[in-house]
């Protein structure tokens, strides 16, 4: 594809926050006009592979000017995820904690809770491996009380609980380790579920970390609606991102 084709499309649609497929066809065809879906298929193709556009849903797309999300892992969660990597090899599991959220948060939160999520049959497991081997308060699938009552009063509350299927994360190697951290879009759909444990990125706090989330990075879109689905939110996430953040998701949001 000839590089002022590349150039003048980036220039067409960089201020938009995303442009649907029909759109990116009609682009082309002022350049070439006989253009057929097979061959515009392949010019995507050659467009996502070179990195100038990403998919945020299907047959909506925005250009690749945003980093990708890849927040920085702390010692205590690279200690962490080493034992667990040599413990339990092969499963699927992520962690993170919440001072990544610190990025988007109007108010830095004081309070960090470190998330672990592993599939489900081996929780328990973990549980008791983590807790024979490291200080921290460890919490298995905390209901409200423990919430209430203790993880608010933990210094460092760590919760283990079940990997939702299918849920957004990212494969990752820091120092010859590898593990599994969570996408943005999954980290979203968590802090808006999940509104007991997350209780400080609560109200206009969880407005302020989704727009601010959703101008630095580009997000997929499919896949955080379809994690929200799962977490029987989808219709919920929707309608709070239509209420607050409308002209961030007008396209994206029927």
């Amino acid at each position: 594809m000839p590089k002022i084709i590349e150039n003048g499309l980036v220039e067409e649609f960089k201020d938009r926050d995303s442009f649907s497929r029909e759109e990116l066809f009609d682009f082309f065809k002022h350049f070439e006009p006989d253009l057929k879906e097979g061959t515009f298929g392949w010019r995507i193709y050659d467009l996502k592979s070179k990195n100038i556009i990403k998919s945020i849903q299907r047959g909506y797309y925005t250009i690749s000017y945003k980093p990708k999300y890849i927040p920085e892992i702390s010692g205590d969660l690279l200690k962490l995820t080493k034992v667990i990597s040599e413990r339990f090899k092969e499963i699927k599991y992520c962690l993170w904690d919440t001072d990544w959220i610190n990025e988007f948060s109007q108010h830095q939160s004081g309070k960090k809770l470190i998330i672990i999520e592993i599939e489900k049959k081996f929780v328990e497991s973990l549980y008791f491996e983590l807790k024979d081997s490291f200080r921290f308060d460890f919490y298995l699938n905390p209901d409200k009380k423990t919430i209430d009552f203790y993880i608010s009063e933990s210094q460092t509350p760590v919760i283990i609980k079940k990997l939702i299927t299918r849920s957004p994360i990212l494969k990752r190697t820091e120092k010859k380790t590898k593990f599994y951290t969570p996408l943005l879009e999954k980290i979203l759909v968590d802090l808006f579920t999940e509104n007991r444990l997350f209780y400080f990125y609560q109200g206009a706090e969880l407005v302020y970390v989704y727009e601010n989330a959703l101008k630095k990075y580009t997000l997929n879109y499919t896949k955080l609606l379809s994690y929200a689905k799962r977490r029987e939110k989808e219709q919920d996430i929707k309608q709070f991102m239509t209420n607050h953040m409308y002209h961030l998701v007008k396209d994206i949001i029927e």
